[in-house]
Parts: structure tokens; sequence; C-alpha cells
């Protein structure tokens, strides 16, 4: 089959940006958005996003842009770029992307489902019951979850064939990989579909042979975030300071408090509640303090460098 129109299901940090590299890449590209306020929240990040790509192909049009530190591999090749049709085609994307409410006429004629919704079991399992009868038979799903597994899902799609997941790094136009992992019900073809997919949209995709909470790159993230925040909560030292230790020590561009600011501390908290079941003696981190701190930036509207503020000022 052929993916031509493309579906992403939220538009949080990722979900914007995975629709615009798609729709950038020539995709017919909706978001659904569960609310008006949710597409008072999207529009402003679709907003910098076109500023972003402007800014970062004219950076790649200089000589400081052709370094591997600024170049975007997710925009253009180097033998391939051509300024002004990167421009062309980063403001077609802009004014392309589609926003719907009605889950109905959004994806009544999608090939590909993308879910990036907020790491939540509830509202996942909700969204996926609601899609189910509503999809033409052609329709793949994927789910860019960072730390859920497909499998805890696959049933609710009633389409476990052609279900698994797509998780892509932020900032995608330029850390420009995705990682393709299956689960047990999914049916090689659409597997070696998405793979596909994701070279169509610049991407690098790496299959994961094995369902891992996690992915390869998350396996590797999170533990870092917990070791940040758990040194934070428990009065070692500052964001700051526990930043510096590890960009000054390893030479890493971001420390775990501005990759959180990143990432969004909404979606942090919600991975962190997923541990808070663990007892108190068997838990490696301090799971309780760190959900206890995030709520209390959540609550003050310090989300991150989507908001303006998280653990720093943007």
């Amino acid at each position: 089959m052929e993916i031509k129109n493309v579906v992403v299901i939220g538009g949080g940090v990722l979900g914007s940006q995975i629709a615009y590299q798609a729709a950038y890449c020539g995709f017919d590209v909706t978001i659904w958005l569960r609310s008006e306020g949710s597409i008072g929240r999207c529009q402003p990040k679709l907003d910098h996003l076109k500023e972003v790509y402007h800014d970062t192909i004219t950076l790649m049009d200089s000589d400081k842009g052709k370094t591997p530190q600024n170049w975007a591999m997710g925009i253009s090749d180097y033998e391939d770029f051509d300024k002004e049709q990167c421009l062309e085609k980063a403001n077609k994307a802009y004014e392309n992307i589609k926003l719907e409410l009605d889950l109905q006429k959004a994806v009544s004629d999608a090939d590909l489902i993308i879910e990036s919704m907020a790491e939540n079991v509830e509202q996942k399992i909700d969204i996926y019951k609601k899609m189910a009868d509503l999809l033409p038979e052609k329709t793949v799903i994927v789910t860019n979850s960072s730390t859920l597994l497909p499998s805890k899902f696959a049933k609710y799609t009633k389409r476990p064939n052609k279900y698994l997941s797509l998780h892509f790094a932020n900032s995608i136009w330029k850390n420009n990989m995705t990682e393709v992992m299956a689960q047990k019900q999914t049916n090689q073809k659409y597997f070696d579909l998405i793979m596909d997919f994701a070279k169509e949209i610049r991407m690098i995709p790496l299959p994961v042979r094995k369902e891992k909470s996690g992915y390869l790159l998350n396996s590797m993230l999170v533990p870092l975030l917990f070791s940040g925040m758990d040194l934070y909560v428990n009065g070692i030292s500052d964001p700051e300071s526990i930043d510096k230790a590890w960009t000054l020590g390893t030479g890493a561009p971001k420390g775990p408090f501005q990759i959180l600011d990143t990432v969004g501390l909404t979606t942090a908290y919600n991975i962190v509640s997923m541990y808070l079941k663990v007892p108190s003696f068997l838990a490696p981190y301090n799971f309780k303090g760190m959900a206890k701190m995030l709520k209390k930036y959540i609550d003050e509207g310090k989300l991150g460098m989507a908001s303006g503020e998280g653990f720093y000022k943007y």
C-alpha cells in the first residue's frame, strides 16, 4: 500500500513536529485535537516550527551551517540542498496542515494514524476505542509512546496486525532518527511499510527487535533524567549545577533539566507517576519527591520550553 494521508492524534511538542515534518516531505497531514483549547495550544507550536525551519534553512545556507552540529538532515542532504526549494517546502507544510476536532472526519481517509498523545494509559485506550470503528480497512496505526508498550493497546485498535510503534526524538528535523518497534501481532509487511515511511520523511529508522519499554533512546535517557531529578529533590544540588556536571563533564549539549524543559514537564510527570506504586524501600529513586516537585511546577504554569518557563526561563 501507499501512504499519502497522515493523521497525527495530538498536537503536543512531538505531535506538532511529526505533522510538520511529514507535511514538509509532501504528505497530506491532519492533526486531530480534542478541543478548541487544544487548537489554541497547537497553533503556536506550528507557528514556531515555521520559524525554526526558516532559521535552520537560512543557517544551512551559510558557511557556519555546513557543519555536523548545525546541518539538519531532516531538511536536506548536503549535496541536494537548495535554499529556496527548502523554504518553499517549509511554507507549504505550514499552509497545508489541517487542524480537526471531528474525529470521524479526521480519520475517514487515513492511510496512517500516528498517535502522539500524552503518556496516559486511559486516554490512549479511550482514543483507540473511539477510532476503531471509524477507520477504513487500509489504515495502519502507530504509537509515538516513549515508554508504554504497543502490546498494551493492540486489542483496542481492532487491527493488531496493523499496529506498532514509531518513536521519534525531539527536534526531529535535526535529530532525524526513529525507532520502529513491532508487537507480537504486527504483520511484517506493515513493519516494513513503516520503516519505508520513516525514510520518506527523511528519518533514519532503527529496528527494535523485541518489545522494550523505552525502546533504545529512552532506555538510556530516562535513567539520566531520573538521576538528575533525584539529586535535586533529595537536596543534593540545584538544577543548573546538576546540568553543568553533565554537560561540562561529558561534552553533551544539554543536561537533564534542560532536556526535561525541552520534552515538557507534563510528559515527565506522567512517566514518573507510573512508578509511584513502587514501595519506597524498593524504589531506586525518590519518585514521590519527583512527582511532588513536578506537580508544583506544572501547577504554576511552568511546563517547560513550550510555555516559556520550566526549570529555566525562555
